[in-house]
């Protein structure tokens, strides 16, 4: 009778737990408070603050990553309610509504081309798709209200992020220089702007970057493009569930109705005018540190992750819609 088999006994250190990461030194955490709390000085524009992150983050790395990541996606939100004293009701609607064809037509198309490309460079479907409506509508916001609809997994929705994440840096430079050397007018780069650079943090930089009216309109034009977040995720929740099984799940970007809320109360109580201008230029050096705080969560590992793939597409689309609607611009808006 043989004896009774026993089972390996695990090795001394596969049973220990796992040693925490060593903190950062005081001085990398020191260097990273000093520079965001320079970010906040009117003299650092967008650009700067979103290189020096840049630079940090692919060097010595993000200190407080996952702090500085959640404090970003908030202080984004409460800077484009903040910007929202800037405007009146009337002048927002009015904006609004002169960008809805424009916006749909340049959501169409992006869709459209993006899911091609994917198909032709056989880029994995959900992250095909993920970086085709982050292009066409608002970046990040828009992968992370379509992830859970589409049941991305962790890999797809960071190769995507990734993507957008690096199209949107390379935006904050090019476009305004871009404007610039065709003399387009404040009008004409808001709503290029708004159109083809992904999120709204980038958006709102760049427009900041050109002037206060291009500043105005761009951040209305991109909140409405934003809207379109809610049915597409939608759409995507429920064609999911059809083929696969899996749970609606949408998020809505209600910070966009608070930006509306903002702009009510200007329009309702004008005798705040000294109060909002405050509010306002808050929002705009807030928005600069919200720039920082994204650049420095670029990292090496995320360059690594994107893939040639998944980045051919994504600067193909961006290239594709940002060359559309740039032509159609000059053609047709003065």
């Amino acid at each position: 009778m043989s004896a009774p088999s026993v089972p390996a006994a695990e090795p001394f250190d596969a049973v220990l737990p796992p040693e925490p990461a060593p903190a950062p030194p005081a001085w990398h955490r020191a260097l990273f408070l000093a520079l965001a709390a320079a970010a906040l000085l009117p003299v650092v524009s967008p650009a700067v603050a979103l290189g020096a992150g840049a630079i940090l983050g692919l060097t010595l790395g993000n200190p407080f990553e996952a702090v500085s990541a959640r404090v970003s996606k908030l202080l984004l939100k409460a800077c484009v309610v903040g910007l929202g004293f800037g405007m009146s009701l009337p002048a927002v609607l009015a904006v609004g509504k002169d960008g809805v064809g424009v916006t749909a037509l340049g959501i169409a198309f992006a869709l459209s081309v993006g899911l091609l490309l994917g198909r032709l460079l056989h880029v994995e479907q959900t992250t095909g798709a993920l970086i085709s409506g982050g292009t066409a509508i608002c970046g990040g916001s828009a992968i992370a209200a379509l992830g859970p609809a589409l049941g991305a997994g962790a890999e797809a929705m960071g190769v995507s992020l990734a993507t957008v994440f690096l199209l949107n840096g390379v935006a904050l430079y090019v476009f305004p220089a871009v404007g610039h050397l065709l003399d387009m007018s404040q009008h004409q780069f808001a709503l290029w702007a708004a159109i083809a650079i992904h999120d709204t943090s980038s958006v709102v930089g760049a427009a900041a970057s050109y002037g206060a009216e291009a500043l105005a309109e761009a951040t209305v034009l991109k909140l409405t493009r934003a809207l379109w977040i809610v049915p597409l995720a939608l759409g995507a929740a429920l064609w999911h569930r059809k083929t696969a099984g899996g749970a609606v799940k949408v998020s809505i970007p209600w910070f966009i109705g608070l930006f509306a809320l903002a702009s009510a109360v200007v329009a309702v109580f004008p005798a705040g005018a000294p109060l909002y201008s405050v509010l306002v230029a808050l929002a705009k050096q807030g928005l600069v540190l919200t720039l920082f705080l994204i650049g420095a969560g670029l990292s090496r590992a995320t360059l690594r992750a994107v893939g040639v793939r998944p980045l051919v597409q994504g600067v193909l689309l961006w290239v594709a819609v940002g060359g559309a609607s740039l032509a159609a611009i000059l053609a047709w808006v003065p």
